[in-house]
């Protein structure tokens, strides 16, 4: 005697969510009901989450060659609730099912199959009620029609076009036929809904966009899910972050919580617009360009993320914009930690200002280029155009206590500004919303943009240097290459001849070797070389000749594979290079007497490249020309980046300067080399030329100047001309010219042809002095200068 025993499918009934009601004849002939359905209830008593969770189906007469159909599901059945899943639509039918929970596409059948409510969404694989009973990813199954294979116990008898299988209470014994009565189908949603039931009126929440954004930088709900925060949308993202601001109608009286906010849609095109009335609902995140890590000083953007809107609806007024006018002061100092939980005061600080206006509607009048148009369509403007002018109509960085509270960063929303110089004007009103993005912080998105009107800045030019004047310049060329396209080398040798009118010494930083990024082992540079002075004499300069030492192969920085350095270009018609041998990468330079004079052991050669000072930096060039019976020690400098410093805008306040501790070092040893010189010469004419990378109010720059052995020649000027460089829409100086104090008559000038442009050849402007070596005597000296100005003013045969 044998006995046949029937396994449930499911080891043990379920304590919570299970399948309420199964129903396939949706559509079909005869039937009242639209769409398939299969809904389910939770009998426990608190939510189940259905993220990663399936509704699956299975025909009755499973064979070898079925599959199971797949609906995945989110959101959550709440105790005591209904959740309700849509499936295929027929064309019968006269009633729509409330709005469903979830939609499916599967096309049950009307009269008998298998539902499975799954926590995975992978399809099953089982075919047999023993098979399906050992899957612990089942919570529930149903088994309809009395042919069905894959069941709870007994299947439920057949259902029809008409019919649908229900539990008449939330309860489970793993048997079908017990569970479920056949009757007339009766779908609920989970609000509640039945068929035809009208949808409830949306009404707002308990929380308003004050409330998100809170009074410090981080929302006070960060995390939390958010229900019907009414807003009025004010401008749509369908590019690169994705999403649209809303602003609150009715704002509160407290000016540190902005009423505006951004609703981030990831990869989706937002189908708001302005001007709809919505709620929004979803969960509260703080984005922090760049990345959520400790290394990363940037601030957050406050957003709803995983939203879900409702237009209450459209062609709404929108909110006034909000006219910027920040405070002078910057930001508040938290001993060098996080702001982030201060209080916003942004009466006092500019960066609190910006931040309580996160998210809203604005406004900048006749606003001021300060920073020109980069790659990415991003300029700066000012808002406050009277602070810190520069003579040509940017914003200029004077001190790190004075980092110019007026700028901000406009990037193109639904409007793209035209491409701008420093200077330019868009005439009117530019409005568009306030964020904060990598790169440069708080940002204007813009909606609409004032009219363009140039400033009419042109790139300068400076004179020639007169017969008695040896002129020395200096050019961060940015990554100069043999690889590079003519017309690179063609715009850069223009400058040299027609800006800067021929320098008898050009101080080169950023060449790379022949190669350039390739990175092969090649540190050679004598066709970058030799493909910028060709394109020198064609256009109308002299054949300069070069001098170099090829660095060791990726010892310096810069761009991988690239080797740049620093180097000499010189015209022989006007000075006279001293060669001596034994310069290369790894021996230093010393300072000799020569007949009462000092002179270079070695010509071109490095400053003390062993030094731990110039690890992975480029190492400074010494050399030894001759001018008019004069000797010039000239040193070309390019010091370590300020990559890794923590961002002016950032979180970290006072931000720390971490890059200044290897300038600082730098400094020092190239103070050492200018102190051996004048230990054996003191009357020695000396000039520190490059790219040092740091402000003229920098403690590297203290360093070189300390005691007046050597003048900064950029703090000669006065400060509305003390740039070379524009970075975040400050005007600044990185590149420098210092001169022995010695030399008492000379001309300087820094000649503005790139750094204010949107067009330009390198992102640094050169300069040049135009100086009078010393004979050494200052008695001599006075004598020499003046029969040189005599023989300069002398008429010509």
């Amino acid at each position: 005697m044998s006995l046949a025993l029937v396994v449930p499918a499911s080891a043990a009934p379920s304590p919570d969510a299970l399948i309420a009601e199964v129903y396939g004849g949706g559509g079909n002939s005869g039937a009242s009901l639209t769409q398939d359905f299969v809904e389910l209830a939770n009998r426990g008593s608190a939510p189940v989450p259905l993220a990663g969770w399936s509704v699956q189906y299975l025909p009755a007469g499973a064979s070898a060659a079925s599959q199971w159909q797949v609906t995945p599901l989110s959101g959550s059945v709440e105790p005591g609730k209904r959740f309700l899943v849509a499936e295929a639509k027929g064309s019968g039918g006269t009633v729509a099912l409330p709005a469903p929970d979830a939609t499916g596409s599967t096309a049950m059948s009307a009269t008998g199959g298998t539902v499975a409510l799954v926590n995975a969404t992978t399809a099953l694989t089982c075919k047999t009620t023993a098979d399906c009973a050992a899957d612990a990813r089942i919570r529930d199954l149903v088994g309809y029609g009395t042919s069905t294979v894959v069941r709870e116990g007994t299947p439920t008898a057949n259902l029809s076009n008409t019919t649908s299988a229900a539990r008449p209470a939330p309860e489970d014994t793993d048997d079908n036929a017990a569970d479920f009565a056949v009757g007339t189908p009766s779908p609920v949603n989970s609000r509640g809904q039945g068929p035809g039931d009208e949808e409830p009126e949306p009404e707002p929440g308990d929380k308003r966009i004050r409330d998100v954004q809170g009074t410090t930088r981080v929302s006070p709900l960060l995390g939390a899910k958010v229900a019907g925060v009414p807003g009025v949308v004010t401008a749509t993202r369908a590019t690169g972050d994705r999403g649209f601001w809303i602003q609150d109608t009715a704002p509160d009286a407290d000016p540190r919580t902005s009423e505006g906010l951004f609703v981030y849609t990831a990869g989706l095109e937002p189908t708001t617009q302005p001007g709809d009335s919505v709620l929004v609902s979803g969960t509260v995140a703080e984005y922090r360009p760049g990345g959520d890590t400790a290394g990363n000083s940037n601030l957050t953007l406050t957003e709803i993320t995983n939203a879900t809107v409702t237009v209450l609806s459209r062609g709404n007024a929108l909110p006034a914009p909000v006219v910027l006018s920040p405070p002078d002061g910057f930001v508040p100092t938290a001993g060098g930690g996080s702001i982030e939980a201060l209080e916003l005061d942004p009466a006092t600080y500019g960066q609190d200002y910006y931040e309580s206006l996160e998210g809203m509607y604005v406004q900048v009048d006749d606003a001021r280029v300060v920073g020109p148009t980069n790659s990415f369509g991003e300029t700066w403007i000012t808002t406050k155009p009277t602070q810190n002018p520069t003579v040509r109509g940017g914003t200029n960085y004077l001190g790190y206590d004075q980092p110019n509270s007026g700028r901000i960063k406009v990037k193109a929303g639904s409007a793209t500004p035209q491409a701008s110089n420093v200077g330019d004007v868009w005439r009117g009103a530019t409005v568009g919303n306030v964020e904060y993005t990598n790169f440069g912080g708080y940002t204007l998105a813009t909606k609409s943009v004032g009219t363009y009107a140039s400033g009419g800045i042109t790139p300068e030019k400076t004179d020639a240097a007169r017969s008695h004047e040896l002129a020395v310049a200096t050019y961060n060329v940015e990554n100069l290459a043999a690889t590079n396209a003519q017309a690179k080398f063609d715009r850069l040798a223009a400058a040299v001849v027609q800006n800067l009118a021929s320098p008898d010494v050009v101080v080169l930083e950023e060449i790379q070797d022949n190669n350039g990024a390739t990175d092969d082992g090649t540190v050679a540079a004598d066709a970058t070389f030799a493909k910028f002075v060709d394109a020198i004499v064609a256009a109308g300069g002299p054949r300069y000749q070069w001098r170099q030492v090829d660095p060791q192969n990726k010892a310096d920085g810069g761009e991988p594979g690239g080797n740049i350095r620093v180097a000499f270009l010189f015209n022989p018609a006007r000075v006279s290079f001293v060669d001596r041998p034994g310069g290369d990468a790894t021996t230093p330079v010393s300072v000799v007497q020569r007949n009462g004079r000092a002179a270079l052991s070695a010509s071109p050669a490095r400053v003390d490249p062993a030094n731990p000072a110039w690890s992975s930096s480029r190492k400074p060039l010494a050399g030894e020309f001759t001018f008019r019976g004069r000797t010039v020690f000239v040193v070309a400098n390019h010091f370590n980046s300020k990559g890794g410093d923590q961002a002016l805008h950032g979180r970290y306040q006072e931000p720390v300067r971490s890059s200044e501790v290897q300038r600082a070092a730098q400094a020092t040893a190239l103070r050492a080399f200018v102190d051996q010189v004048k230990a054996v010469d003191r009357g020695a004419n000396v000039v520190l030329a490059g790219d040092i990378n740091d402000f003229q109010f920098s403690p590297a720059i203290a360093t070189l100047t300390a005691g007046g052995a050597v003048v900064d020649l950029i703090s000669t000027l006065p400060p509305a001309e003390r740039y070379s460089y524009v970075f975040d829409g400050n005007s600044q100086t990185l590149d420098h010219i210092l001169i022995s104090a010695n030399i008492k008559r000379y001309r300087y000038d820094v000649v503005h042809v790139n750094a204010e442009f949107a067009d330009q050849a390198s992102d640094h402007d050169p300069q040049v002095v135009k100086l009078r070596p010393s004979t050494g005597n200052p008695q001599l000296d006075k004598l020499v200068f003046l029969l040189e100005d005599l023989l300069e003013c002398a008429p010509r045969p």
